[in-house]
């Protein structure tokens, strides 16, 4: 575990009505729901507000990658958002590959006995769980950080 790095981070799964906010203590041991933050033009400053309440130090947003390895839709919207997050932020974000996490968190709220439509309000919130989660693990796991980062819009400028 020589290689992790301590401290909290804020896990974000980006969805076109909703966006699932998880943090994980400052060990990494445990990633666990903080929010369900509607998708609208205030999304990522909440986000950024949010990050600033839990003293994160980074932010990972899901990136949505097709099964087959492409991407979509889904993941310009999610690199958009995350733009958006840094610039609202000013912290490092990750992209982090989220495949089947809302899978894996409809199957975890199903096994739980909730039904799809019970699950609809923090079934972002468990694939952020899930997201960062992976994410931690990795990193305790390899010494590496999970994903890449978000390059720097000045860069790309």
């Amino acid at each position: 575990m020589s290689g992790f790095r301590r401290g909290v981070r804020l896990g974000v799964d980006v969805g076109t009505a909703r966006v699932g906010v998880a943090r994980c203590d400052r060990d990494g041991l445990l990633a666990v729901p903080v929010e369900t933050v509607p998708r609208t033009d205030a999304a990522a400053a909440r986000v950024a507000e949010l990050a600033a309440e839990h003293e994160a130090f980074e932010i990972l947003v899901g990136l949505p990658i097709s099964l087959s390895g492409n991407e979509t839709s889904s993941t310009a919207d999610a690199r958009t958002f995350a733009v958006a997050v840094a610039a609202a932020s000013g912290l490092p974000i990750r992209l982090v590959d989220e495949r089947l996490s809302t899978v894996s968190a409809h199957a975890a709220l199903r096994n739980s006995g909730r039904t799809q439509k019970s699950s609809r309000r923090i079934v972002d919130q468990v694939a952020a769980v899930v997201l960062l989660q992976q994410a931690i693990d990795v990193e305790k796991s390899t010494g590496n950080p999970a994903g890449t980062p978000l390059p720097d819009p000045q860069e790309i400028v």
